[in-house]
């Protein structure tokens, strides 16, 4: 279990190639014994943006605060705080802040592939549970 100020998580620069201005903090991940999957929090400078890539693993969004853009093949998306975004497996993608103040957005992932026919096993999770 951990329970944590996001402000007492350290806030690292991405230095990704194709990376400008973006900063992460890894709220939970494989160190605090999650098993399945990591939070991150994302904030990108006014101008900024993550780089341009793609992955085999489907990841989802929360914004906190700030404009931003989904950059992808089929065009720029705009979002801003409360909005939620749900990026495919193999969709190239970046997040651009598109506003004058620090974007800060939430992004789950999970640490590992899905195996091919995998169940789910959440019992919160089914077709009958609002088709989550």
């Amino acid at each position: 279990m951990k329970v944590v100020h996001y402000t007492d998580v350290e806030l690292e620069d991405v230095n990704v190639e194709g990376a400008k201005g973006a900063k992460i903090r890894w709220l939970v991940g494989k160190k605090d014994g999650a098993p399945n999957f990591a939070m991150r929090m994302f904030e990108v400078e006014p101008g900024g943006q993550t780089p341009y890539h793609q992955h085999d693993w489907e990841h989802v969004m929360y914004s906190l605060s700030g404009n931003g853009a989904v950059i992808t093949e089929r065009g720029d998306i705009p979002f801003s705080g409360d909005d939620v975004m749900y990026i495919d497996p193999g969709m190239m993608h970046a997040f651009k802040n598109t506003g004058d103040t620090t974007l800060k957005f939430l992004c789950m992932v999970p640490h590992e592939k899905p195996k091919a026919g995998s169940k789910n096993v959440n019992p919160f999770a089914d077709e009958e549970a609002n088709d989550c």
